[in-house]
């Protein structure tokens, strides 16, 4: 059902409105098809990217519309309702483009930035390892300086669209310590790079995760984004921003759900009348309505504060944790609405529980963000 949004002018109204259209028929119709033969999406991203669609929250100079996070978050939130590997993936990229866009050179971002935001370059966000996921300092992965060049070793794991990204914005070591971590942009044609095949997963399977393996990968010293060192808190701060994207794409997911089980409880008649006049599911339903617009509103604040320049850090921690798990239990109570039938794959309801579960574990788990949003309390 549509939502009724307080944006900040009819420009961005204009805009949602396209993007509305853009995941009604372009993206809702095919996500099941493409979904159940984890087939990735990459022409509708090429299409997003002809939208003027992954490059909202960029300066207008490097082919981004400069637009605030909180019509750039409505937008993801429309996709995501359409398609949640959409969604995720527009997400990915988008804190793919942030290291370049925030820290990089003017020479650095006119060489590379326009076909990113154009939608010609698709990225990924190369940070995690096996043994550096919740501790991204005690990564491994290292950058060895050769005179004008880096030659980087390691193992990347849990990345999105590995494999089929055109680049990646990779953290790796140059020295000791958590000032020892530095920021690269690479080529994924890069001789030396290989994506491991994709992991078996229970949810998002049109897009692709995989292992990324560097082995005497040679990166030319333009490709460092920033100050060597700087890398950790590039990352720290990317994730900021992309909890925000997180949380945008959980509430959409959450609001599909939604959608299917008034739906369904609507037209499901039992004991000589809908299902949606029992007190029982009607209690449901309203939960469910509240959780969806509480995620919203935890968003929205969070990009507001992120608008206006001020410090966001703990309220994006917020409505990450907030929104993913109300998506966890909006998808869940989806199903229970359906009763035997979203138990089945008749129904979209049971895809979107299985994709509800990744967000509360990538860009920080939950537990991860309630220890952020402790910290701000303490040092406070």
């Amino acid at each position: 059902m549509p939502v009724e949004r307080l944006l900040p002018n009819q420009e961005a109204a204009d805009l949602l409105k396209l993007v509305t259209e853009i995941a009604r028929e372009e993206l809702a119709p095919i996500s099941a098809e493409y979904e159940a033969a984890e087939r990735f999406p990459r022409e509708q991203f090429r299409l997003l990217g002809r939208s003027g669609l992954l490059g909202l929250p960029y300066q207008e100079r490097w082919g981004g519309a400069g637009l605030g996070y909180e019509v750039y978050l409505a937008c993801l939130e429309e996709l995501a309702a359409a398609w949640m590997t959409v969604g995720v993936g527009l997400s990915v990229h988008t804190m793919s483009c942030y290291a370049l866009a925030e820290y990089g050179t003017d020479a650095q971002r006119d060489r590379w930035l326009p076909d990113m935001l154009g939608g010609e370059l698709l990225g990924g966000y190369a940070l995690s390892e096996t043994n550096a996921g919740s501790d991204p300092a005690s990564m491994s992965t290292r950058a060895e300086a050769e005179g004008a060049r880096y030659r980087i070793n390691g193992t990347k794991a849990w990345i999105t669209h590995g494999g089929v990204a055109d680049y990646y914005k990779l953290m790796a070591r140059t020295g000791d310590g958590s000032r020892g971590i530095s920021c690269f942009l690479v080529d994924a044609a890069s001789p030396g790079l290989e994506a491991t095949p994709p992991e078996k997963k229970m949810g998002l399977t049109g897009s692709p995760t995989t292992q990324l393996v560097f082995s005497n990968v040679e990166v030319d010293a333009d490709r460092l984004l920033g100050d060597e060192g700087q890398g950790l808190p590039i990352a720290l701060s990317a994730l900021d921003s992309g909890r925000l994207g997180i949380a945008a794409c959980a509430v959409g997911l959450a609001r599909a759900a939604l959608d299917e089980a008034v739906a369904y409880a609507k037209g499901r008649n039992q004991f000589g009348q809908p299902i949606a006049d029992f007190q029982g599911i009607e209690f449901l339903l309203a939960d469910m309505a509240a959780a969806v617009e509480t995620a919203r509103a935890m968003y929205v604040d969070a990009a507001r504060r992120r608008d206006a320049g001020l410090a966001f850090a703990k309220q994006a921690s917020i409505a990450k944790l907030v929104a993913t798990d109300a998506a966890m239990k909006v998808t869940t109570d989806a199903v229970q609405v359906f009763g035997g039938a979203g138990y089945t794959r008749d129904f979209p309801v049971e895809r979107y529980m299985r994709e509800a579960k990744v967000p509360q574990i990538f860009e920080g788990t939950n537990q991860i963000q309630r220890m952020v949003i402790a910290r701000h309390l303490k040092s406070s």
